[in-house]
C-alpha cells in the first residue's frame, strides 16, 4: 500500500463518502418518517453518530482493509456499515428498507442477526472494542497451533466512540493485552467529544492517550485535516490553530452547529488584534469558513488514508480521530443530536444538497450516474472485496467416551479435573483442540493437572525459574507457543471476552476449538455483560463454575452463589447443567462437547461443587445416559402408590438420601427425581407447550413423561443448593403440591451442617416439609 493516496483515488473516495452518508441518513429517515408505523414508536437510528464515522469507514473499507482484516464497528454507526455493504453488493436493498424492522438490517451490527459482513457484534457499548483485542490473541494461538496460516493474519480493528471509553472492561482488556504482547490491533477512536447526555470533558483523552502509550501502543492524533494544515501556513494560521487547540469542546460544538457567520463573529472577538486575521476571514465565505474550521483529521480522507497507510509494524495502534458528531448534516455539533433525527424538511434540503434526484434515493449512484462505471470498478478492485462472501463449513470433531473417575468419595470439581487430565494424557483430536483459560483460579478449579500436561500458552518460550533452580513444585507449567492454557488475571469480563472469541474460531478462522473456562461460580455475575455478549454472537465454549451455592461455607457469603442457576436457566445461547455424581458429569461433558458443534447448539455451563460425596455403585445404561442429557431421571422410581417425592439437583444429594432413609420407614415407595439440568427440562417443556397450544401438534416433553408417573396429589419437595425457583416450577407440570427449598439470602461463614440447617435444606428440613404440605 502506497503511503500517499493518488489524487484520483481521493476523488473516488470523496464521492463514495458522500454516497455512504446519504444512504445511511436516508435509511434512518425512511425507517422513521416514510415506512408505515403500526405501533407509533420512534424507530431511531442515530444519524449524527453515524455521520461522524462516514469518512473513517469510507477510507478503511474502500482503500485500507484487506480480506483478512476484521472490524468492530461502533454500535451507532451500523447504518454506515449497511450502506457500505450495499455499495459492495454485500447487503440487500430490502434489508436496508427494513432497517430496524423485523428481519431487516439490525440496529447495531450483529453476527447472528445480520446477513452481511459483520465481524463483531457491537450492541453492548465497549464490548466490541475489547473483543478485537481478544481476537488478536486468538489469531496468534491459531497460527502457533497450525490452525491458521501466518500469511493470512489480519488486523483486528475497533471503531469506537469516545464515550465508550467510560466502560471499564476496555481498560481491563488493555492490561491483559499488554501481558500477552498483543499485536495486529488497531483502535480508531471517533473523538467527536459528544455523548448521550452532553459533551465529553476536554482533558479526558489527554489521560487516555497516556494509558495507551504506557502500555506499548503507538498513539496517533489525527486532529487537523489538510485544509486546516494549509491554513496554518497562511495569514493568522498559527493563531487560528492555537485557538482551536484551546477552544473548549462545548464552544467548538456550539459554533459548529451555528455555522460560518457565528464562527466569523467568535474569531473576530476572541482574536481581535491578531495580525492578518482580517485577511484570513475575508478569504472565505461563511460556508467555506465553517468547512475550514471543522476540517478535522477524522473527516479528511487524505489525512486518514495517509495515517492508516503509514502503519508498517505489528505494534498495536491507537488513532484518536477528531470528528464532528453529525458532520455534513444540519444536526452537526448540537449537544442534543445523539438521538436526534432530521425533520422531513431538513431531509428534503439535504437531498437537494446531495444532488440526489427524486425517485433515486436508493440508487447506488443516484446523482452520480456519470461516475457510476468508474466507481463500480473502484469498489470491485478494493482489497476488501477479495473476502469470501460465504463462511466455510467446519468439520465435526468426533468426541470420544469420557470415562468417569472411579473414586468412591469425590466432588464433581475433582471429577472434572481428572477427566481433563485423562484427556490431556491422550492423543485425541478433541484434546488437541481444547484450549483452557481461567481468571487466576486455574489450580483451585482443578485445571492444574491439565496444564502440567498441556502447558501454558505464550507467543515465545518462557523459562520456568523454579524448575531451573530445582525447586520442587507441583506446578510443572511450561510456557510457550505450543501451550493449551491461556493464563488470565482476576477479571471475569476478560474471561468471557476471551471465551467469546475462542468460541468463534469456527466462524472466523474455519477451524473448531473447544474453549473451556473455569471460574468461581459466585463470580459469574461480575462478567454478565461479557457473557451475554459472547453468547449473543453465537460463541461456543464450556464454562465450568465451582463451587456451587454455599458449599464453600467457611469462605462466607461473598463466595456463595444464590442466583447462578437462574442465570443458567435464563441465558440464551448457554445450556446449564448441574450433575451430582462423577458419572453424570462424564456423560454431560461428552454431550457438551458435541452440543458445542451442533448447528443449533450452544455453549455449556457446568455448575460443579467442591463437596465430596459418596458415589453411587452403578453402571449407567444407554437409557440412563439419555435421561441424564435430557435433564432428569428417576433415582428412585415411583409406584402406583407413591405419595411423596423429592426433586433435587447438585451437591445436595446426601441430604436427599438422608431424608429418604428417615421417610422410607413409613413410605417405602418414596420417589426421588435427580435433575441434571433444569434448563434443558424447561426449554423442552416450553417447546412442547407451544407446539401443542399454538401449532396444534401434540408433543410430550421429557419432564411431562417423568412427572406423569406421579399421582396428581403426590406431595413433592424440591431442594437445591441455590435459589428454589430453579426447581419449584416443576410442580406446575401436572399440578402437584410443592414445598420449594433452597437458598434465598446471603450466607455467612460456617460448616455445611450449620449452613444447611440455617437455610433449611438439610435432611431434617426436607422431612419437615412434608408435614407442612399435609397441613395445607
Amino acid at each position: 500500500m502506497s503511503n500517499k493516496t493518488s489524487t484520483d483515488d481521493i476523488k473516488q473516495l470523496k464521492l463514495l463518502e458522500k454516497k455512504v452518508l446519504w444512504l445511511a441518513s436516508y435509511m434512518i429517515h425512511n425507517a422513521n418518517h416514510l415506512r408505515p408505523s403500526r405501533d407509533g414508536l420512534k424507530v431511531g437510528g442515530h444519524q449524527a453518530s453515524s455521520a461522524s464515522l462516514a469518512s473513517i469507514m469510507t477510507a478503511l473499507y474502500f482503500h485500507i482493509l484487506g480480506p483478512n482484516d476484521r472490524v468492530a464497528v461502533k454500535p451507532h454507526a451500523s447504518p454506515i456499515l449497511h450502506a457500505i455493504m450495499y455499495l459492495m453488493d454485500r447487503q440487500n436493498l430490502d434489508k436496508m428498507e427494513n432497517f430496524r424492522g423485523f428481519g431487516g438490517a439490525q440496529s447495531y451490527p450483529s453476527i447472528t442477526k445480520d446477513t452481511t459482513d459483520v465481524d463483531f457484534s457491537t450492541g453492548s457499548v465497549g464490548m466490541g472494542v475489547a473483543a478485537t483485542l481478544f481476537n488478536t490473541l486468538t489469531q496468534d494461538y491459531m497460527v502457533d497451533h497450525n490452525w491458521h496460516d501466518e500469511n493470512s493474519m489480519g488486523r483486528m480493528i475497533a471503531l469506537a466512540g469516545d464515550a465508550e471509553f467510560d466502560e471499564g472492561n476496555i481498560f481491563e482488556s488493555l492490561l491483559e493485552g499488554w501481558k500477552h504482547q498483543v499485536r495486529n490491533l488497531w483502535w480508531v477512536i471517533d473523538y467527536n467529544r459528544q455523548s448521550l447526555d452532553g459533551v465529553v470533558d476536554d482533558a479526558l483523552f489527554e489521560r487516555i492517550s497516556g494509558v495507551f502509550d504506557s502500555l506499548g501502543w503507538q498513539v496517533s492524533s489525527l486532529k487537523y485535516g489538510k485544509k486546516l494544515l494549509k491554513a496554518q501556513n497562511g495569514p493568522a494560521g498559527e493563531a487560528i490553530l492555537k485557538w482551536i487547540d484551546n477552544c473548549p469542546n462545548q464552544l467548538y460544538s456550539a459554533l459548529t452547529y451555528q455555522g460560518g457567520a457565528e464562527w466569523r463573529k467568535q474569531l473576530s472577538d476572541e482574536l481581535k488584534g491578531t495580525s492578518k486575521l482580517g485577511e484570513f476571514l475575508d478569504s472565505y465565505s461563511d460556508t467555506e469558513l465553517a468547512e475550514v474550521m471543522t476540517n478535522l483529521g477524522g473527516h479528511d480522507l487524505e489525512t486518514l488514508t495517509e495515517a492508516f497507510g503509514n502503519v508498517d509494524s505489528e505494534q498495536p495502534q491507537c488513532f484518536i480521530a477528531y470528528t464532528v458528531k453529525g458532520k455534513g448534516l444540519p444536526l452537526a455539533g448540537h449537544k442534543d443530536n445523539h438521538a436526534g433525527l432530521m425533520s422531513v424538511g431538513q431531509m428534503a434540503q439535504f437531498q437537494k444538497d446531495q444532488k440526489v434526484p427524486q425517485g433515486a434515493e436508493w440508487d447506488k449512484f443516484g446523482g452520480m450516474e456519470k461516475e457510476a462505471e468508474k466507481l463500480t470498478h473502484f469498489i470491485s478492485n478494493c482489497s476488501y472485496q477479495q473476502r469470501a462472501k460465504l463462511i466455510k463449513k467446519v468439520d465435526t470433531i468426533r468426541i470420544p467416551e469420557l470415562p468417569a473417575p472411579k473414586d468412591e468419595m469425590q466432588s464433581t470439581q475433582e471429577a472434572f479435573g481428572k477427566i481433563m487430565f485423562e484427556l490431556a494424557k491422550g492423543d485425541s483430536e478433541l484434546a488437541d483442540r481444547i484450549i483452557t483459560t481461567s481468571p487466576d483460579v486455574t489450580s483451585s478449579t482443578n485445571l492444574g493437572p491439565w496444564v502440567n500436561r498441556r502447558n501454558l500458552y505464550a507467543r515465545e518460550d518462557v523459562a520456568d525459574i523454579f524448575k531451573d533452580k530445582r525447586i520442587p513444585s507441583s506446578q510443572i507449567w511450561r510456557k510457550g507457543p505450543s501451550g493449551q492454557h491461556m493464563e488470565l488475571g482476576i477479571a471475569e469480563n476478560n474471561l468471557f471476552s476471551l471465551l467469546g472469541q475462542l468460541g468463534l474460531t469456527y466462524r472466523n478462522f474455519g477451524e473448531r476449538l473447544f474453549p473451556v473456562g473455569t471460574l468461581y461460580d459466585p463470580f459469574i455475575a461480575r462478567g454478565l455483560d461479557a457473557l451475554n455478549y459472547a453468547t449473543y454472537q453465537g460463541a461456543r465454549f464450556m464454562l465450568v463454575a465451582t463451587p456451587s451455592g454455599i458449599t464453600l461455607g467457611p469462605e462466607g457469603g461473598a463466595h456463595q452463589s444464590i442466583g447462578t442457576p437462574l442465570i443458567g436457566l435464563s441465558q440464551p445461547g448457554l445450556t446449564s447443567v448441574e450433575p451430582s455424581y462423577a458419572d453424570e458429569l462424564a456423560v454431560l461433558m461428552k454431550w457438551g462437547f458435541e452440543l458445542m458443534q451442533d448447528e443449533d447448539g450452544s455453549s455449556v455451563y457446568l455448575r460443579l461443587a467442591t463437596r465430596k460425596i459418596s458415589q453411587l455403585p452403578r453402571v449407567l445404561s444407554e437409557e440412563d445416559k439419555d435421561n441424564i442429557v435430557k435433564g432428569a431421571y428417576w433415582l428412585r422410581k415411583p409406584t402406583s402408590s407413591t405419595t411423596r417425592a423429592i426433586i433435587y439437583a447438585g451437591a445436595i444429594a446426601p441430604e436427599v438420601m438422608g431424608a429418604v432413609q428417615d421417610l422410607q420407614q413409613e413410605n417405602k415407595d418414596m420417589a426421588v427425581l435427580a435433575v441434571t439440568s433444569s434448563d434443558i427440562l424447561y426449554r423442552d417443556w416450553a417447546a412442547s407447550r407451544r407446539s401443542s397450544a399454538i401449532n396444534k401438534i401434540p408433543k410430550t416433553s421429557h419432564i411431562e413423561k417423568l412427572m406423569g408417573d406421579l399421582a396428581r396429589d403426590c406431595l413433592v419437595v424440591s431442594v437445591c443448593d441455590g435459589h428454589p425457583l430453579n426447581l419449584s416450577w416443576l410442580g406446575s407440570i401436572h399440578g402437584n403440591p410443592v414445598v420449594p427449598l433452597g437458598v434465598e439470602t446471603f450466607g455467612q461463614t460456617g460448616d455445611l451442617p450449620d449452613l444447611y440447617e440455617h437455610f433449611m435444606i438439610d435432611s431434617a428440613a426436607i422431612v419437615a416439609a412434608y408435614g407442612r404440605l399435609k397441613r395445607h
